[in-house]
């Protein structure tokens, strides 16, 4: 399975307008300190957002596997992009009580999200650029 996502840049700004798998709309843009307009998250930020939502949702997709009753799960992500290499720290809270063992078990499983897997093991990037009709590059840089 392959997703696809297509930013299409408003002229005169730093927003983007972002179409995932031709359904799903978002906007992004840059902070006013580095000439954006803060009027929606910088893309860098949509990455700590995706990995909280992916571990948040594994973990209730697990629970309804097992019947058990999470409460309602929270899931912060801090992401330092800045240090190398990057660094996620991952806290997840329920509402529910439940024993050492559901705990250990659901470490495992928010360990397992899809986006959490993608970012350690690394990705392959293969770029092609054109302009007008001119035919594309099929580089890597």
């Amino acid at each position: 399975m392959t997703l696809k996502a297509t930013a299409t840049s408003v002229p005169g700004t730093l927003r983007q307008d972002v179409v995932i798998d031709g359904v799903h709309r978002l906007t992004t843009d840059e902070p006013e300190n580095v000439g954006g307009e803060g009027s929606a998250a910088a893309p860098h930020e949509l990455l700590a957002a995706a990995l909280a939502a992916c571990v948040s949702t594994t973990l209730v997709m697990y629970a309804r596997t097992k019947a058990w009753d999470l409460g309602e799960v929270t899931v912060d992500v801090d992401y330092d992009n800045r240090a190398v290499p990057r660094r996620f720290e991952v806290d997840v809270r329920f509402t529910a009580d439940l024993d050492r063992l559901q705990l250990e078990r659901l470490e495992k499983v928010a360990a397992s999200c899809p986006v959490r897997r993608s970012i350690e093991t690394g990705a392959e990037f293969v770029e092609r650029l054109t302009c007008g009709e001119a035919v594309p590059t099929g580089g890597r840089l």
